[in-house]
């Protein structure tokens, strides 16, 4: 059985976005993304996967499609197959998301 401790696995960079690999297999991975503020995901796409972003500290924009939102600490968004998105952090305190996508892009 395969346990981790995200509190343990956080870490941020005053460079970049850090993308922490939680869970990572053929199919799929499970990240922890960490945004300083000011730090920012490009909008990219994904032509035959799905992204779901959760927000598990701190606050982001998000941008799925032509739409923006922001999300607090609890809110999730789902990036479905072929759509634009990305998320940014354009708050003053830091931000940790969940991030899972499926099925793994080549």
């Amino acid at each position: 059985m395969e346990i981790r401790v995200l509190e343990e696995l956080a870490n941020f960079s005053p460079e970049k976005m850090q993308k922490i690999a939680i869970f990572d297999s053929p199919y799929m991975f499970y990240d922890l993304y960490t945004l300083l503020p000011g730090q920012m995901q490009k909008v990219h796409r994904h032509e035959n996967s799905d992204k779901v972003y959760l927000v598990l500290g701190g606050e982001v924009r998000v941008q799925v499609g032509e739409e923006q939102a922001t999300l607090t600490s609890g809110q999730a968004v789902r990036a479905p197959a072929g759509e634009l998105h990305g998320v940014w952090n354009a708050s003053d305190k830091p931000a940790i998301l969940l991030v899972v996508m499926a099925p793994k892009p080549a």
